[in-house]
């Protein structure tokens, strides 16, 4: 499954940046995170994550990596998680552009792919499972960042 979106923050781009790169800012502003690892000086984290898909509650413990930072404008991320009889794993991208002064035109894309017991519920439910999730995140990184 394939998602992308571009999101305004009015602030700035190194702000955005080091907000968005930061595994900690992240993971309070991210729905449905629950325990988070710091293993590589933000650059590899395991994070405990719990997506709602439908009546169903997936559990996964995910193990995340920075590919790729150039900073403050572009940076990559992979990650895979599993949780029993199931598995994800995910390559994010977000591209920072600045947008006048004191905003940010934050362009992302991601690429999931599930496999095992809960593939069919997800490929159901995800589109508007992830609409929502990012709709939120961006809400709670906005909050941060915007003055």
């Amino acid at each position: 499954m394939h998602f992308e979106d571009t999101v305004v923050i009015n602030a700035p781009q190194d702000l955005v940046w080091e907000t968005l790169t930061n595994p900690e800012q992240v993971s309070q502003c991210a729905p449905g995170i629950n325990s988070l690892e710091v293993i590589d000086d933000g650059r590899k984290f395991r994070a405990g994550v719990e997506v709602g898909l439908g009546s169903v509650k997936a559990k996964f413990m995910m193990e995340v990596e920075w590919t790729s930072l150039e900073s403050p404008h572009h940076a990559v991320l992979s990650a895979h998680g599993t949780t029993t009889g199931s598995a994800v794993d995910v390559t994010s991208e977000m591209t920072l552009i600045p947008e006048g002064v004191g905003s940010t035109n934050l362009h992302w894309e991601a690429d999931v792919h599930i496999v095992g017991t809960i593939a069919s519920i997800a490929m159901r439910f995800a589109p508007s499972v992830t609409k929502k999730l990012a709709a939120e995140f961006f809400e709670n990184i906005k909050g941060l960042t915007e003055k």
